[in-house]
């Protein structure tokens, strides 16, 4: 072993000396021509600084790895010259080509950043280039003289449209144009567009922004400019006469069911004129054909529509609306085969599914999903049956809407809402044990049209969880034993009955147009969520005064219910530093608390610290709580588990080359528990100790990133380890040692 890992050593550093110091790009770079090496811009004005001029260069240098060596071009240049070589071909094709100077793309940038630079108001900007030459490099350096930057003087309007002007300089819009502003063509265009899409929302359907101008003189002495904005009249024709600007009204609303019968439609009416937002006789508005469009598109029973607008022949001040609806593939079946292996114990799992998409005729999804797995699993003594089998049965209805009284058709109108009832069954057969799981949800999901803020209500968990069968063996050793008795692990394993609510949300600072869109952007993401149960139980249980069972608790048909509330507050940023670089952090907070009718958290509710989306240097359920130290590998995983939760990261991330991107993280984190429990000592949460418990760790990643998913592998190394008090081994960054102290993850998606 110790030879192997030598020559894989010996290997990756001969590849390492090769790329950095025997594949030279000086062979790829032609007699008279140079590498591109640097292209960087230099201004003084501190707003010029901050207004992305980079974004103008044609050329950028070959990309860097974490910005300190450009890995991806001598991956290219480990090629040799015979194309026809597939192997050539291959590291071509994953490296990055040498950039070789152009001097006509850089008078391009800089003629392309001078105008950039004049429309922010500096009319007499010059941007310089000056180029550094050194052996076969060329380092280009754009140097910004802006001049004076000017201002808006005076400020005037010529607006012959009454309607439009009273509107303009009326209450319900803002013009953002004022005398003393910097004269900024990007802030007039934006003026342009902003009055375009008011406009357009206010019925005027043949408005556009070409009906608005400016006029600037700029002679005027100081750096000053006189400014006039120019509303053009209407014109129907080439050659008509000029008048007010018309405003249209939505007349005729039909709908066209493509391939079905109109007179029974394959989708109830009434369902698709609850989702049009255009109104008949109201003023036409360009949100609500949007805002039709984004409902009509979370219809499962509809694969697309088509909204066309024209003037009625009836009344030329209409416009007649069509919705031309096609439907959807109705049924869907799927079947999945999978293969396991849980520590050597090798198995197999079947699922079939069916789904039906408009089942009611009311864009309704209704699935069925049937699962069974088994497992051979070795090596347990005592136990009569040495394999595993799990059967499952799940059924979901999904409405298109709120299915809740009494809420306001206006309110429905202005979010997109989803109504879900699900029932699933679970029944799994170990050696150990029987286990019989029923579930039941009554959920409620919606969002605003941007979908920046997303919530979710759940007004009914139920969770049964029913042990007809505990193992004798299993029993005597970890629920029965005086000497091993494990008061968490003995909880989880009794009859529990779960009913609770809650409530959660999420914000992000961006549409959520993208399934990355988090990632190398400015973006924020806050999630938060509250849930409770047991209390409506527990009160009806005092008030009844029912009785107890041996445990103090109140049960349910003779089942114990648990009483808890949860909280969880999440926080995630990403900070973009260039195209290539970014940098991220998260924090995470979750707070969990049994009082009541339970002293201990359900297992499935309990926090677990570590893996591959918490402290990246400890395995799932690896670290905590506090400075507890697992000593029984068989049971750790219930042992490993606490009331509090807290995750703090930092992650610096990069393009590498084709589709690979590459992270350098640290994390820090671990878990508590609200109470003492003699199975977890060092496990409570303590003011005068918790700061020297928290744990950390660092590493490496590599992202396998195809936009529309992120593969993930990340390698941890523990940092502090608070389960040691000695310095030797709480300090493992200090003595390293990587066959104690490195975890690897497998993930998709990123992290945080």
């Amino acid at each position: 072993m110790n030879c192997k890992k030598g020559l894989l050593i010996r290997l990756a550093a001969s590849l390492t000396c090769c790329m950095m110091a025997g594949c030279s790009a000086s062979r790829y770079i032609p007699e008279g021509e140079y590498l591109l090496d640097k292209a960087s811009v230099s201004t003084d004005t501190p707003e010029l600084k901050a207004a992305g001029l980079d974004g103008y260069l044609r050329q950028q240098p070959n990309s860097k790895w974490f910005s300190i060596y450009r890995v991806p071009m001598h991956i290219y240049c480990l090629s040799g010259r015979d194309s026809t070589k597939r192997f050539n071909r291959f590291l071509r094709k994953m490296g990055e080509a040498p950039v070789l100077y152009d001097e006509e793309l850089a008078q391009m940038s800089r003629n392309s950043m001078e105008m950039a630079v004049r429309n922010m108001g500096y009319l007499n900007a010059r941007v310089d280039l000056q180029a550094r030459k050194r052996k076969n490099r060329l380092s280009l350096k754009y140097v910004i003289e802006p001049g004076n930057r000017y201002y808006v003087r005076n400020l005037s309007y010529d607006i012959q449209d009454t309607a439009i002007s009273s509107m303009l300089f009326g209450e319900q819009y803002k013009v953002e144009l004022k005398e003393g502003m910097p004269f900024n063509l990007n802030v007039l265009d934006s003026e342009r567009g902003r009055i375009n899409a008011f406009l357009q929302n206010k019925g005027y359907f043949k408005f556009n922004t070409d009906y608005i101008r400016y006029e600037a003189d700029t002679t005027v002495t100081g750096n000053r400019v006189d400014l006039r904005m120019i509303l053009k009249p209407y014109k129907k024709t080439q050659n008509g006469i000029l008048g007010q600007h018309p405003t249209f009204r939505i007349g005729k609303i039909e709908y066209e069911y493509q391939g079905q019968d109109s007179l029974r439609p394959f989708i109830r009416k009434r369902l698709v004129e609850n989702a049009t937002m255009m109104q008949q006789d109201s003023l036409y508005s360009d949100k609500s054909v949007q805002d039709t469009y984004s409902r009509l598109a979370r219809m499962s029973a509809l694969m697309n529509a088509n909204i066309h607008l024209q003037e009625s022949r009836e009344d030329s001040s209409k416009l007649d609306a069509n919705i031309a609806l096609i439907p959807n593939k109705r049924h869907s079946f799927k079947a999945e085969v999978e293969g396991t292996n849980s520590a050597g114990d090798l198995g197999a799992a079947l699922s079939l599914s069916y789904q039906n998409r408009n089942i009611f005729r009311g864009s309704e999804t209704f699935g069925i999903k049937l699962r069974g797995a088994f497992e051979a699993i070795k090596g347990l003594s005592g136990y009569q049956d040495q394999n595993y089998m799990e059967y499952s049965a799940e059924t979901s209805l999904l409405f298109p809407d709120f299915v809740f009284p009494f809420l306001k058709g206006s309110f429905r109108r202005k979010v997109q809402a989803t109504s879900e009832l699900s029932i699933a069954f679970d029944l799994q057969d170990r050696p150990e044990f029987h286990r019989r799981v029923l579930t039941g949800t009554w959920r409620y999901k919606w969002s605003r049209m941007s979908r920046q803020i997303q919530q979710k209500f759940d007004l009914l968990d139920l969770n049964y969880v029913f042990m007809p069968w505990i193992s004798p063996t299993f029993a005597d050793r970890y629920l029965n034993d005086p000497e091993n008795r494990n008061a968490i692990l003995r909880y989880n394993y009794e009859n529990l009955f779960i009913m609770k609510w809650g409530y959660y949300f999420s914000y992000t600072s961006e549409p959520l147009n993208a399934a990355t869109s988090n990632y190398g952007t400015n973006a924020f993401t806050l999630r938060g969520g509250i849930e409770s149960s047991g209390n409506l139980l527990y009160a009806i249980s005092r008030m009844g005064k029912s009785h107890h069972n041996d445990m103090g608790q109140y049960t349910l048909f003779g089942i114990a219910y648990a009483q808890y509330v949860k909280g969880d507050f999440d926080f995630s940023k990403s900070f973009r530093i260039n195209k290539s670089n970014s940098l991220a952090l998260h924090f995470g907070l979750g707070i969990a608390f049994p009082y009541g009718n339970s002293t201990i958290l359900p297992y499935e509710k309990r926090y677990f610290s570590g893996g591959a989306n918490s402290v990246r240097g400890w395995s799932v359920r690896g670290l905590g709580p506090g400075s507890f130290r697992g000593t029984d590998g068989r049971i750790d995983f219930i042992n490993q588990t606490g009331d509090i939760k807290l995750d703090m990261n930092l992650e610096y991330r990069t393009h590498l080359f084709w589709k690979l991107d590459g992270a350098l993280f640290v994390d820090a984190g671990n878990i508590w528990t609200l109470r003492e429990y003699e199975d977890q000592p060092g496990g409570q949460f303590r003011l005068d100790t918790f700061l020297r418990q928290i744990a950390a760790s660092y590493g490496l990643g590599v992202r396998l990133n195809f936009d529309y998913f992120i593969i993930r592998l990340d390698g941890g190394m523990k940092a502090i380890n608070p389960a040691y008090s000695d310095g030797r081994h709480h300090y493992p960054i200090i003595h390293p040692d990587f066959g104690r102290d490195f975890t690897f993850h497998f993930a998709v998606g990123l992290p945080f």
